[in-house]
C-alpha cells in the first residue's frame, strides 16, 4: 500500500487539476479516549495521499472509570473538535466517509445519546467499533513497517483507554499477516493515569502499574507461548501508539516532533527503559516542557510507559519498531481495497 502526504495545493501541481477531480476524496475519523484524529485522503492508484489532517486532545474518557459515564465538560471539548472536522470532511467534499468511536464509547452508558448529538451538530454518524475491528484497522494501517523476513509478529496500540495486542503469523510474499490470536486490556493512559495518578508517579507506584497491566495479558501468553517464539528469535515486535512516539522523540533528542524520523524508526528495548527511568524522575512540568510530550500528555505518558514495560517483561524483545500510523490509515485501505476490487 504506497501512502504519501501532500498538502491539497502539491496534490493540484503533481496530478493537475482534472486528474483529482476524478480521484475520491476519502475521510476516516478516529475518535478515541483521549484523542480525536482525522485524515483526508485522495485515492491514487496502489493507495492513496493525505490532503488534510486533524488531531486533538480531547479526553473523552475523563472520569469514565469512576462513573461509566461521558462528563458534560469531556462531551462539549469533544463535540468542539467534531465540529472542525465535519466541517474540514465537507470542505474537502469526502465522498467515503467512516468516523469511528473505540474504548470511552464503547462503556459509556450515556453514549447512545452523545452519539446523537454528534450526528445532529456535526453531521458525523459515529459508529462504536469493537476491540476486534480496532484492532483489526490498526493493523491494517501499520502492517507495511512489518518485516516479511520474520515468521511471526507481536503488535500493540496502547490507546486512552484499553490496549490492544495481536499475535500474528507474517505470511511474507505480499500476503497480509494471519491474525492467530488477539486481546484487549483494559488498561489505556488515560485510565491507568486516572487510577493510580500522572502528575508525579513514585517508583512503587509505577512498578503497581505495571504489574496491573501484567496481570492482565499473562493468559494471552499462557495460551499461545509466545515468549519461547521470542528467545528463539521467531518474532518482531511492533508499537502504534502516542506512547511509542514520544518515546521515540525523547530518545532522539528531538527539538520538535517530526514523523519522517519517528515512523518506520527502531528503538532498543534497553533505551526505552532508560527514558522511562527519566521521565519518572521529572515533574510534570518538566516532562511537559519537553516538546515531544507538551502539556496536554505529560500527565499520560508516564502511564503509557508502564504498558509498554508490561508488555516487555513477558516477552523480552530486544527492539521495538515504531508505527507513527494506525487506525485511521486502516480504514483509508479499507477504502482503497474496496475501489480496486
Amino acid at each position: 500500500m504506497d501512502v504519501q502526504v501532500a498538502s491539497e495545493r502539491r496534490d493540484r501541481v503533481v496530478s493537475g487539476p482534472s486528474a483529482a477531480a476524478i480521484r475520491p476524496v476519502l475521510a476516516a475519523l478516529d475518535l478515541g479516549t483521549n484523542n480525536c484524529r482525522l485524515l483526508i485522503a485522495r485515492a491514487h492508484p496502489g493507495g492513496f495521499r493525505v490532503i488534510d489532517a486533524f488531531s486533538r486532545i480531547v479526553r473523552l474518557g475523563e472520569g469514565l472509570s469512576r462513573s461509566d459515564r461521558l462528563s458534560e465538560r469531556a462531551m462539549e471539548r469533544t463535540l468542539a473538535a467534531l465540529r472542525v472536522c465535519g466541517a474540514k470532511i465537507q470542505r474537502r467534499g469526502a465522498t467515503a466517509v467512516r468516523a469511528v468511536a473505540t474504548e470511552a464509547c464503547r462503556r459509556a452508558v450515556n453514549c447512545d445519546a452523545f452519539i446523537e448529538q454528534v450526528g445532529q451538530e456535526t453531521g458525523i454518524v459515529l459508529e462504536i467499533i469493537s476491540s476486534v475491528e480496532e484492532g483489526r484497522l490498526a493493523l491494517a494501517g501499520c502492517s507495511p513497517l512489518l518485516d516479511p523476513n520474520q515468521p511471526h509478529a507481536l503488535v500493540f496500540d496502547i490507546g486512552g483507554g484499553s490496549t490492544e495486542i495481536m499475535w500474528l503469523e507474517v505470511e511474507g510474499g505480499g500476503l497480509p499477516p494471519r491474525l492467530l490470536d488477539q486481546i484487549s486490556v483494559r488498561h489505556g493512559v488515560v485510565s491507568l493515569a486516572e487510577q493510580y495518578g500522572g502528575d508525579q508517579v513514585d517508583d512503587q507506584t509505577y512498578q503497581t502499574m505495571v504489574e496491573a497491566v501484567s496481570d492482565e495479558i499473562a493468559p494471552f501468553e499462557r495460551r499461545n507461548g509466545i515468549r519461547a517464539a521470542v528467545n528463539r528469535g521467531c518474532v518482531q515486535l511492533l508499537g502504534t501508539s502516542g506512547t511509542v512516539t514520544t518515546l521515540a522523540g525523547v530518545n532522539l533528542g528531538l527539538e520538535r516532533y517530526e514523523r519522517s524520523l519517528i515512523d518506520g524508526s527502531h528503538l532498543s528495548i534497553a533505551h526505552a527503559l532508560a527514558v522511562t527511568r527519566h521521565l519518572i524522575r521529572l515533574d510534570f512540568h518538566q516532562r511537559a516542557a519537553h516538546p515531544c510530550i507538551g502539556y496536554e500528555r505529560a500527565d499520560l505518558v508516564v502511564a503509557g510507559c508502564a504498558v509498554l514495560e508490561a508488555i516487555c517483561r513477558i516477552w523480552p524483545f530486544q527492539r521495538l519498531r515504531i508505527a507513527d500510523r494506525g487506525l485511521r490509515e486502516g480504514i483509508l485501505t479499507d477504502f482503497v481495497d474496496r475501489l480496486s476490487s
